[in-house]
């Protein structure tokens, strides 16, 4: 097959990187595989190996530095058909090697070429986790306070099904590459090489001091035994095929009249326990049975057991374009907690906004109309407050009817729960 190599961006490295045997070598691989450009992807990140997804006439991807597993995952998951190879430095090895070590868990059958020239090239000579630590480099002695990465011993802990590491300088590079991108499962290939611009003006490094180290060093030449399972993707197509598929949501089709004639602003402000956000859910549900659009953001604390629980909803016949609440046309007061988080709101409310406020909640001074509705001595339970209020506003007839609410707790509850929540619904008293 005819080279795969971009004759109008030909490679373009300093004299004498090792990056561009590695370009060629790939270049040469795919050819001997047969591989086609429609069916191969170089996925790169950024440094001088993120140049290579410009170099091949092949599908492409370029992101951010130390991140092109993660793209490279989504691309084989999505297209399993495609031949997908990573290009990446010692310097994204590092910035990303928390995606290394998810890559080599997880077995996606896509292809690593580490691309190590033991700096951070591109950006100054600076040292990257495989720069030994008695080079010199620009990032002054600090290398010398870090012991260097080995790519890898890393790798097979990780679950690497296929590990190798060669010189850049080989012979049988492409051949090496070819073993790696055939092998069904996830392959890295750590390749030894030099970066003359940076890294040799002030380290001895040739080819052969780079076969002598390698020679020196464990072998890793490809298959990890210990490590061998099925690939990804494959197991994980599979095992879904065989699980029960999931309904699609149901329709919820608009049968009742908007009790209002533009767009509303509701903030239901409680405390944890309340049932807040599970009432902003049912409030959204009534208004999509009248056909509307609507919007939830909700804000509640970490520790999910105490402090403040709030839900913003916005109901509106038109596009919703910003979630976001800045002057509510109706608010819920249920709790002090909500309240206090959110007393900026209060100041800009005008005749027309209302609040609904239960009974021993201190809301501030605003020209809001406030009515009063004493949930506690109704029976109604605190966690219970939330619903009730939404009841309180179906009978105002304010944003939503009582048709919304009952058909909006028919398609949110069952059985036992519906009789309970529609028999509070109708005891509320205003």
């Amino acid at each position: 097959m005819n080279s795969l190599l971009n004759t109008g961006r030909p490679p373009v490295f300093c004299p004498g990187c090792s990056h561009e045997r590695v370009t060629k070598a790939l270049d040469k691989a795919l050819s001997n595989m047969g591989i086609s450009g429609d069916k191969a992807v170089i996925v790169s990140d950024i440094g001088c190996s993120g140049l290579f997804d410009t170099f091949f006439n092949t599908h492409a991807f370029h992101g951010l530095h130390g991140r092109a597993l993660t793209y490279a995952a989504g691309i084989k998951m999505a297209r399993p058909d495609l031949n997908v190879i990573v290009t990446m430095g010692d310097g994204g090895l590092g910035i990303g090697g928390a995606h290394l070590l998810a890559a080599c868990r997880r077995n996606i059958n896509l292809t690593l070429l580490i691309l190590n020239n033991f700096n951070f090239g591109m950006t100054g000579g600076q040292f990257s986790v495989t720069t030994p630590s008695e080079a010199q480099v620009a990032s002054g002695f600090l290398n010398r306070l870090e012991k260097s990465f080995d790519v890898c011993n890393v790798a097979r802990s990780a679950g690497a099904p296929y590990v190798s590491r060669c010189s850049s300088y080989s012979g049988s590079l492409p051949d090496e590459i070819e073993k790696a991108v055939r092998f069904d499962g996830f392959s890295l290939i750590d390749m030894w090489g030099i970066c003359p611009g940076r890294y040799t003006k002030r380290n001895r490094l040739t080819p052969q001091i780079i076969d002598e180290s390698l020679a020196g060093l464990p072998s890793c030449a490809g298959i990890v035994e210990e490590n061998q399972r099925r690939e990804y993707g494959d197991n994980y197509r599979e095992i879904s095929s065989k699980l029960k598929k999931i309904a699609p949501p149901r329709g919820i089709k608009a049968e009742f009249i908007f009790p209002e004639s533009d767009r509303q602003e509701v903030t239901i402000l409680g405390s944890a326990g309340q049932r807040i956000i599970t009432s902003g859910d049912i409030l959204c549900i009534a208004g999509l049975t009248a056909g509307l659009n609507v919007t939830q953001k909700n804000d509640y604390n970490i520790t999910v057991l105490r402090g403040p629980s709030i839900s913003e909803i916005v109901l509106s016949p038109d596009d919703i374009g910003y979630s976001g609440i800045e002057k509510p046309t109706l608010i819920v007061a249920l709790a002090q907690e909500g309240v206090d988080r959110r007393r900026y709101l209060f100041g800009g409310l005008d005749e027309s906004s209302l609040i609904i406020r239960a009974v021993g909640v201190d809301v501030p001074e605003s020209r809001a109309t406030v009515f009063d509705v004493d949930l506690k001595n109704q029976g109604i339970k605190n966690q219970d407050w939330a619903l009730a209020s939404l009841a309180v506003m179906a009978k105002l007839k304010r944003v939503i009817s009582v048709d919304m609410l009952n058909a909006a707790l028919k398609l949110v509850f069952r059985e036992a729960v519906l009789e309970s929540a529609l028999e509070l619904v109708n005891r509320v008293e205003i």
